[in-house]
């Protein structure tokens, strides 16, 4: 079956994309590059149009793996990237460093270009706002790269509905990219409305609450070193046993669907807006593939609203990021 298409700015993709982190970052040590390798191009094969790479994953190794693997099919995909969050050599090791200036965009730009093994970034994010430096700085940097032939839209990275119109007014935004799923509801507040009313496609990051809602995850004691949920609050010991709770009766629901917990994640995600992409990470294909099937499931209006009765603000235990975490975003806030 191919994937029902949806709109980010002038391209159409896939409605639901791959986002490419956990194949090099964040969670543990990350699988082999033929590994990743097989994922990426399982994805292509099953019409994954829209790829989401940054330079912090694995300090550039991320990009190069799918320059190396994806750059000899460019045109079969839209290609979106992120900077202004980049890992900068320091005495003690490799850290990530948090800066919008537009010097430091141009330089993200040039090095991801010869990472991705591409003249031109279709998709490009400032990862985070950095707060030091006005929106529209940073915004009129990227669009100089657009002017430029480097990038062809312009994106943002977990912001607020007020930053996006102040970034809108200098440049079209195609996309806002943040954390969105039944346990992350924050852009409910303000921002993807926002997006709508401006035609922006809202991309939503961790849509199956990093493994949560896959029911992958039942014992926070075998995460492994560096895996960045050890540091989520949600992910704590007492605050998981109480999130745990939930999953029973989410199983459940997801059964009267007809399908697998996190395919009622990823429909959910698809039945609520029509300008909402989720990108599923994934380090197997066989998850990419369940994954997928989710575009085929159909929710009645029953279920969804029992879904979203169940698994919201007020039900889940503990804040999504860490007290520093929460610092370097603008979203709102519940």
């Amino acid at each position: 079956m191919a994937l029902p298409v949806r709109k980010i700015g002038p391209f159409d993709v896939s409605a639901i994309g791959l986002g490419c982190m956990n194949l090099s970052h964040a969670y543990g040590t990350p699988p082999s590059a033929e590994q990743g390798e097989r994922v990426l191009l399982a994805a292509l094969d099953a019409g994954v149009t829209l790829f989401d790479t940054a330079a912090l994953y694995g300090f550039g190794a991320n990009e190069t793996l799918i320059g190396r693997v994806l750059s000899k099919h460019r045109s079969r995909f839209t290609l979106a990237s992120k900077g202004g969050m980049a890992g900068v050599q320091f005495d003690d090791g490799i850290k990530r460093v948090i800066d919008g200036r537009p010097e430091t965009i141009r330089k993200n730009c040039e090095d991801s270009l010869q990472r991705l093994q591409t003249d031109v970034i279709d998709l490009y994010y400032p990862h985070r706002w950095d707060k030091k430096v006005p929106i529209e700085d940073s915004v009129g940097a990227m669009a100089e790269l657009v002017r430029a032939g480097k990038v062809r839209a312009i994106g943002l990275s977990e912001v607020s509905a007020s930053t996006l119109r102040k970034a809108h007014a200098v440049h079209p935004i195609a996309a806002v990219q943040t954390e969105y799923s039944l346990w992350t509801r924050n852009p409910e507040i303000a921002v993807l409305d926002t997006c709508r009313q401006l035609g922006a496609a809202f991309v939503a990051f961790s849509p199956v609450a990093r493994g949560f809602l896959c029911d992958a995850l039942h014992d926070v004691g075998t995460l492994l070193p560096k895996d960045i949920r050890s540091a989520m609050p949600r992910f704590a010991p007492d605050n998981y046993a109480a999130n745990l709770k939930l999953l029973p009766p989410y199983k459940a629901l997801a059964q009267e669907a007809g399908c697998t917990p996190a395919q009622l994640a990823l429909a959910w995600l698809l039945h609520k807006a029509p300008h909402i992409i989720p990108i599923p990470g994934t380090t197997s294909v066989a998850h990419l593939q369940e994954d997928l099937g989710s575009a085929a499931v159909q929710l009645s209006t029953e279920v969804f609203a029992k879904v979203e009765a169940l698994i919201n603000q007020g039900t889940v235990t503990g804040h999504r990021y860490s007290t520093q975490s929460r610092s370097e975003v603008d979203t709102e806030d519940f």
